[in-house]
């Protein structure tokens, strides 16, 4: 059965977000939304998510959940505050524990490293109901350690796992991520049937394309991308991808992404004076991406 996908695409972050619905009975989910961050004036916004929740009421859609395919490092999420407008459940890979281990030191977080802030943690194997269909997970480690694919009847939402073929894939040098498991990963939504569609997390224009994409087959991913398909060797894919991650520089919003994300999209807690800060943990800043400066804009 086909779920009806819409995108919703942030040319600020280069995110698609996805509002996925069972046509049948109207039930609903959100994957991956924007919480809009101006970092050069600390300002927030929620046009982006405020475009979904729109689309719900306009559609008379019953929202359930709000799925996050990881706890991302290029934008800040609005589950919570979607979260908090519908009563929609937020949906996350169990291994999320394993990133705020990671990070909670770092930003010297209120919050514990067991999940809960999450609303419901997946394991591989794990379905939800979603009307008359199902939405169902795949652990697609490499990028991060909680990646998840969320498989909802023919549509696989691969987050940051795989990009366009024309773009390849994603990088695997975030702490906990690895190029060899992330190739194995990647092995596992390419043995889905060929006709599976499949909808990625961002689209960054590769040379020669001039308009954004996000969704295409496992078929055309096998035989096009240009990083794992055809006959691509693992120890031949490690080795472009760690060259590659080796050139890349830190995300923009990678600082004040992270420590919102891994609260599920809650901003921290407001100081006795009713302000809310984000911190720059200068001390650590260093262990949390490796790879050049961004370069002086000319």
């Amino acid at each position: 059965m086909q779920p009806r996908v819409q995108a919703f695409f942030d040319p600020a972050t280069f995110t698609a977000s996805y509002l996925v619905s069972d046509p049948a009975t109207g039930s609903a989910a959100i994957i991956d939304p924007v919480l809009d961050f101006e970092p050069k004036a600390a300002r927030l916004s929620t046009q982006s998510a405020d475009a979904l929740l729109t689309a719900v009421t306009a559609q008379d859609l019953t929202l359930a959940y709000v799925l996050e395919t990881h706890a991302h490092a290029d934008h800040l999420s609005a589950a919570d505050y979607i979260r908090g407008k519908t009563g929609a459940k937020i949906v996350i890979g169990a291994h999320i524990v394993e990133v705020q281990k990671t990070f909670i030191p770092v930003f010297e977080a209120e919050v514990a490293a067991d999940g809960a802030v999450f609303d419901v943690l997946m394991n591989e194997g794990d379905d939800l109901p979603l009307g008359r269909l199902s939405i169902g997970a795949l652990h697609t480690p490499g990028h991060t350690p909680a990646c998840l694919t969320y498989l909802i009847g023919d549509a696989a939402f691969v987050g940051d796992t795989l990009f366009m073929p024309d773009y390849g894939t994603a990088r695997a040098d975030f702490p906990g991520g690895d190029a060899r498991t992330l190739f194995r990963s990647i092995q596992k939504v390419l043995a889905l049937p060929p006709q599976t569609r499949i909808f990625v997390g961002h689209d960054y224009l590769p040379q020669g394309r001039a308009d954004y994409r996000w969704e295409t087959t496992v078929g055309e991913q096998r035989a096009k991308n240009i990083h794992v398909g055809g006959e691509a060797l693992e120890a031949e894919f490690v080795a472009m991808r760690q060259a590659r991650d080796a050139t890349l520089s830190a995300p923009t919003l990678i600082l004040p992404a992270l420590q919102v994300n891994i609260r599920a999209g809650a901003l921290p807690p407001p100081t006795a004076a009713g302000n809310v800060f984000l911190r720059l943990p200068v001390s650590h800043s260093e262990k949390i991406v490796s790879g050049p400066p961004e370069p002086t804009p000319r």
